[in-house]
């Protein structure tokens, strides 16, 4: 199983880490504190030597009630950062939803498009079907972030998720993009309550159905605050750390964090386990 993206094919026969490398001022857990391009650059090296697989850079804050950024902003925010990132010879995924700013990170190198709208966005899918071989992450999401926490979903999550994510998936495929590059994200936090998030993690494997590789981001997320008592976000590396390895256990190939050296190690673990 590989993910099949610009300048890599990433081997997903074993769980990789997508460190967060985000270049905001307001992100829920890290939000300025590698705002300029110097200073996610730095952070995103040190990643790396914790043990990333890949680095997603991020413009655009989309925690819950967020307001939506200028695409001159993000812009400035994300390109010195990507020009430089894709330097360091790993994946680089860029999680943005404008597909302007998709075009100029891939025209700049980068790897992956992760998109919370799931290409839903303008133009975005068309782009991304006419680039000759970047990856693609496409995540569920109710309404959006300014409202989606305002009226999350109602009842059983899984089946409105699953084929949410099957339809994209098989439009993305209609536009000629070969399976391989895509993988499916079931949006931990985007518009479900607590149970509904836990419940996704319960019955994840029901999604590997759909047949596509599985990325979950549950790091530092306020449904693990509610179950831990942790009202930082800081405060929640053991409960992400947790909920990693239970989402890698459940057929995750790529868990998306904030805290890699912590997520590297358990995996470590888990992976000595199944080997013995």
């Amino acid at each position: 199983m590989q993910w099949h993206t610009t300048r890599f094919q990433i081997d997903l026969t074993q769980p990789r880490v997508m460190g967060i490398v985000n270049v905001t001022p307001d992100s829920f857990s890290d939000g300025g504190m590698h705002a300029s391009a110097a200073a996610a650059l730095r952070h995103a090296e040190q990643m790396l030597k914790d043990g990333a697989d890949i680095l997603d850079i991020g413009g655009e804050s989309t925690r819950p009630g967020s307001p939506a950024v200028p695409l001159a902003e993000e812009l400035a925010r994300v390109l010195p950062v990507v020009r430089e990132a894709v330097k360091l010879e790993v994946p680089i995924s860029v999680d943005t939803c404008k597909p302007e700013v998709m075009r100029a990170v891939l025209d700049a190198g980068a790897d992956i498009v992760n998109d919370i709208w799931a290409l839903r966005q303008g133009h975005a899918a068309q782009l991304v079907a006419s680039h000759p071989g970047c990856g693609v992450c496409l995540m569920h999401m109710h309404r959006d972030p300014q409202t989606m926490q305002v009226a999350p979903m109602e009842g059983d999550v899984l089946a409105p998720v699953a084929a949410f994510l099957g339809e994209r998936a098989a439009a993305l495929r209609a536009l000629g993009v070969a399976p391989g590059r895509i993988v499916l994200d079931p949006g931990i936090g985007f518009g479900k309550t607590v149970a509904q998030n836990f419940s996704l993690l319960a019955r994840q494997s029901e999604l590997l159905a759909l047949g596509f590789p599985l990325l979950a981001g549950w790091s530092r997320k306020s449904s693990l605050g509610a179950v831990s008592g942790r009202e930082r976000p800081a405060d929640r590396v053991a409960a992400s750390v947790a909920a990693a390895l239970l989402a890698v256990d459940r057929g995750a190939r790529v868990v998306r964090v904030h805290d890699v050296r912590d997520t590297v190690d358990a995996i470590r673990v888990w992976q000595a386990l199944r080997a013995g």
